[in-house]
């Protein structure tokens, strides 16, 4: 049990770090996607543990939690990489929801742990976020706002698992002649 107390650690030490270094703000909305399968050292979707995935969760929730920020959990493939989140972010921003409840084998440990620790969970078809953590190489791209800009950190990896780490920012419009800051 030891080791899943690192993780958990791990995961909330990687989350503040993160979060000063992307500037994330109360109420944005960050993404996460997890393999708790490359976080043990094995294959993505060989290996998941329902246990892992709760000290990821428990470790990222208090941050999260604590500074007000908004998150979304991808799942895996196997529910078309639907995303769990609380049902009251669902309403506000208008997210089309979708039917399924994620288990450790449709939809992997992550995303079950983060649905079993929600107050009111919903899944999600799509979402735009403002900022995003890949824990294993789950392929959360399709969940950011565009123009998702990668951040270098100095921790690389949660247990086994590699990160990678985004945030957004609007889109730079205009030619030669376009100015970005107020003179």
């Amino acid at each position: 049990m030891s080791g899943f107390l690192e993780l958990q650690s791990q995961a909330e030490a990687l989350l503040r770090v993160f979060i000063e270094t992307a500037d994330l703000k109360k109420d944005e909305l960050i993404v996460f996607g997890c393999s708790t399968s490359e976080v043990l050292g094995k294959n993505i979707g060989k290996g998941g543990s329902l246990e892992a995935a709760q000290a990821i969760t428990a470790g990222l929730l208090a941050v999260l939690r604590e500074k007000q920020i908004n998150f979304a959990a991808q799942c895996c493939e196997h529910l078309n990489r639907a995303l769990v989140v609380e049902e009251e972010l669902c309403r506000e921003l208008r997210l089309k929801r979708v039917m399924a409840v994620p288990y450790p084998t449709a939809g992997g440990a992550f995303a079950s742990a983060v649905y079993r620790s929600c107050k009111n969970p919903v899944l999600v078809e799509e979402i735009e976020a403002d900022a995003g953590i890949d824990i294993g190489d789950t392929l959360i791209g399709m969940h950011l706002r565009p123009v998702a800009v990668p951040l270098r950190l100095a921790i690389r990896k949660l247990g086994e698992a590699n990160l990678v780490f985004a945030r957004t920012r609007p889109k730079l419009i205009g030619g030669e002649r376009a100015k970005y800051t107020l003179e």
